[in-house]
């Protein structure tokens, strides 16, 4: 089997039109119909919340967690909340997985992180957002799905995964890139 991966020259919200073009081709090439995607002001929510109007796909967003930050707030916008709910897409905040080893009193989640990082921060955000995306009852174990992340913001790091929970991680698989910036 012989599949295109396209690498971005730079990483960054310029690549997010691209991203989406390419998400939504392989979507369709297998028959997938659940995005996942990682978008922390909603920039990256908004952009694929208007490109797949009419189509059947669903997206699963995967903002920060609720406190993740010192105000205690979160900067996704409630109104998109709203509109994505609206339009029966989920909005799931979750715990982010990779940033908890305080209270597991271990290295193992940042070391993880680390690892993934090697092959960009995107791999690291799909790795975490799909476990978080299972964990809270959004995706099914064992389902193929597109996840899609960014480097700082918007969208420039596409996958097809098979899902699992943070329980089951060795069962996660990266099937395919699709696409992710050259670093």
């Amino acid at each position: 089997m012989e599949e295109k991966i396209v690498y971005f020259e730079k990483p960054g919200k310029e690549n997010t039109a691209e991203v989406i073009k390419l998400v939504l081709e392989r979507a369709k090439s297998r028959n997938i119909n659940r995005i996942v995607l990682a978008s922390t002001r909603g920039y990256t929510a908004k952009s694929f919340l208007g490109a797949v109007s009419g189509k059947d796909i669903h997206l699963v967003v995967v903002p920060w967690q609720f406190n993740f930050k010192e105000d205690g707030g979160n900067p996704f916008p409630q109104e998109l909340v709203n509109e994505l709910r609206e339009k029966k897409h989920l909005v799931h905040f979750g715990t982010m997985l990779f940033h908890t080893d305080n209270l597991y009193g271990t290295n193992t989640p940042k070391a993880l992180a680390d690892i993934l990082r090697i092959f960009g921060q995107g791999m690291k955000v799909c790795v975490e957002i799909t476990m978080m995306a299972c964990d809270g009852g959004c995706i099914k174990m064992g389902k193929k799905v597109i996840v899609v992340a960014g480097t700082g913001s918007g969208a420039d790091f596409a996958v097809v995964a098979t899902a699992a929970s943070s329980a089951k991680v060795t069962s996660l698989r990266i099937n395919e890139i699709i696409c992710k910036p050259i670093l």
